[in-house]
């Protein structure tokens, strides 16, 4: 943190600001906005697991820290259980709540990407589209 005074113990507001301007770039450089990842798991799970590992990894390249509920709770909970499933969807959506951004990915929007944008939409969230080959539509 910066010093109002300089290394003799004097006061010294020009070194005070500039040292105080560098911390500020320091922690903007370092801020990472949440933003929620929207992409398919059911169908080929396998692959769709992939994909959103490949966009997880987009957001943390493009300095943002990347939020994929479905990578981490199909890790317990089962998503052919509709008790489960409902569960899921409700943490998604504490999970969402908490981000700055949705990017939904690919083409083709799952019933539950759809819960997701729907309610994305209703609390104005911004929602950024992009292809698979992670070009923004």
């Amino acid at each position: 943190m910066a010093n109002k005074y300089n290394a003799e113990g004097y006061y010294s507001p020009t070194e005070y600001e500039a040292l105080t301007n560098i911390e500020k770039e320091e922690k903007a450089a370092n801020f990472r906005p949440i933003v929620y990842i929207c992409s398919p798991y059911s169908g080929n799970v396998n692959r769709n697991i992939e994909m959103a590992r490949k966009y997880s990894r987009f957001a943390v390249d493009k300095h943002y820290l990347p939020i994929a509920p479905h990578l981490l709770f199909t890790q317990f909970m089962d998503d052919t259980i509709p008790e489960e499933r409902e569960t899921a969807i409700f943490m998604n959506f504490v999970l969402m709540s908490k981000c700055a951004e949705i990017w939904v990915f690919g083409d083709v929007i799952s019933a539950g990407m759809q819960a997701e944008i729907n309610r994305a939409k209703h609390k104005y969230m911004k929602i950024r589209y992009f292809t698979e080959e992670l070009e923004e539509k």
